[in-house]
């Protein structure tokens, strides 16, 4: 029998435009505490590797208290808890993309560095959840992207080939996995990332999911 294809997946700015939503509670928190807001643009730039580290870039040299980043890092986390499918929607192309890829029994998952809890809750509201074999958070193992064995455990877990694998994502973070493990690379253009598309090793680029099968089928 011929190996499956699998396929992982980043979440934020990958599979699904979240940052209206992260936005909201990161402006939610900072007008609460009495700090400057931020733009669209800004929250994509600071986004993509978790809550904490969206909000240290925040904070950068302006807060110093240690216990007071915790409460509104804690702040961020509930009321995103609360409000994760307000604005947030799918990439353009990707449930077309999903519905093929499932009919050619490709297996899916996503390796995200939002906690496992909130990829879950978010993918299951906005109807994407039943496409992946897998959902691996940011807790879901004792290490994270860009570590590789994020996404090689994976791989292992939903019963995937390394030799028939690859990785989308957006940013240098999920570049780095990909090239750990040793896997090709696709990069999704305009993602959550301060880098530019030629400071981030990718295969091949492309700028949303409109016949993605195309390139994928190369890989079957």
């Amino acid at each position: 029998m011929t190996q499956k294809l699998t396929i992982l997946f980043d979440l934020d700015g990958t599979l699904v435009d979240t940052a209206p939503d992260l936005m909201g509670a990161h402006n939610h928190v900072m007008k609460k505490f009495g700090y400057p807001q931020k733009s669209l643009d800004d929250i994509k730039h600071i986004a993509g590797r978790g809550a904490w580290i969206m909000m240290q870039r925040t904070f950068r040299d302006e807060i110093k208290d240690e216990k007071l980043k915790k409460e509104m890092v804690k702040e961020f986390i509930d009321y995103y808890a609360k409000n994760i499918n307000k604005g947030s929607k799918p990439i353009k192309g990707v449930v077309k993309f999903l519905d093929w890829a499932k009919s050619k029994k490709i297996l899916m998952a996503v390796c995200t560095n939002k906690q496992e809890r909130l990829a879950v809750d978010l993918l299951k509201k906005i109807n994407l959840s039943q496409y992946f074999e897998y959902i691996a958070g940011c807790d879901t193992f004792d290490f994270n992207k860009p570590d590789p064995r994020h996404l090689t455990n994976v791989i292992d877990i939903i019963g995937g080939d390394i030799n028939k694998s690859i990785m989308i994502g957006d940013s240098e973070v999920d570049s780095q996995s990909a090239y750990n493990a040793k896997i090709p690379f696709i990069l999704v253009e305009e993602g959550y990332t301060e880098k530019n598309i030629n400071e981030i090793p990718h295969k091949i680029l492309i700028k949303d999911f409109s016949n993605f099968e195309k390139i994928v089928e190369k890989y079957l």
